[in-house]
């Protein structure tokens, strides 16, 4: 008759060992699952708009995409703008950008909600260094072009329409880059000299896309720049400035891959 309290015992012990167990695996849960946020940031003379086909293939997959619309006026505004977007977010976050705005998200990327960078054709530079000086180094086939990057008198710049379709969207349809030339967003000079006073990547993984043909920041120097960052780097041959309009497909696998691998 005593048989029946052990075996019930048994059974209560085995139960709470299997109840302790669940809740363990529960709470590891959030480690190892996908990151649901995403926010993407555009670079110099363009507009969020662009990101409009990596953004219909993340929603379709199931992220939260938040979208940042830079002012371009300062290096300082426009990592205020991101962070404001990145305030909004209810967990962990992927933050990429394209061009220009790696140097934005380098700054605001120490935001404790960012779990991981992805670089898109972009600017990654360490503290004390700016974009500008970098590219002098391995400069660029439009850096080499006279006239092509145009001057306001109050110091915004913008790049001449006659170069925007062959140097920043050469792989996009035509008329699809001429309306992006005639649309551009004028953008201070001063936040390509802007030295960042801090550094993400140096605390954070990376994901970096070299776009293999591009004629505004030197290829040479992404590959430098992820391979300084030990970012897990991802080569598109043939791709222009514009592969995150142009290859949508490849760079939301890249999105992808970061969120489905950083640790949350």
């Amino acid at each position: 008759m005593k048989v029946l309290p052990l075996a019930a015992a048994a059974l209560s012990l085995s139960a709470a060992l299997f109840a302790s167990t669940a809740a363990m695996a529960q709470d590891a849960q959030p480690q190892t699952a996908p990151v649901h946020n995403i926010v993407l940031v555009h670079g110099a003379w363009v507009d969020g708009s662009g990101w409009k086909p990596v953004y219909d293939r993340l929603t379709k997959d199931g992220y939260h995409v938040t979208i940042v619309q830079e002012p371009l006026t300062s290096l300082d505004d426009d990592v205020a703008a991101t962070k404001r977007v990145l305030d909004q977010q209810d967990g962990p976050t992927i933050l990429v950008a394209h061009s220009y705005g790696g140097s934005v998200i380098t700054e605001a990327g120490v935001h404790p909600k960012v779990v991981g960078l992805v670089y898109v054709a972009a600017h990654a530079p360490a503290v004390g260094e700016d974009e500008s000086d970098l590219g002098k180094g391995m400069p660029s086939y439009t850096s080499k072009q006279p006239d092509a990057i145009m001057k306001t008198g109050d110091g915004y710049t913008y790049l001449n329409p006659a170069d925007f379709a062959k140097d920043f969207a050469a792989d996009l349809p035509l008329k699809q880059a001429q309306f992006e030339s005639h649309s551009q967003i004028l953008t201070a000079a001063k936040v390509f000299s802007a030295p960042m006073t801090v550094a993400a990547w140096t605390t954070k993984p990376s994901w970096g896309i070299v776009a293999a043909d591009d004629k505004i920041i030197n290829p040479d120097l992404e590959r430098w720049y992820y391979a300084r960052a030990h970012s897990h780097t991802t080569v598109i041959p043939g791709a222009s400035h514009s592969v995150y309009e142009s290859r949508p497909k490849e760079v939301t696998a890249v999105i992808e891959d970061a969120a489905k691998h950083v640790r949350s």
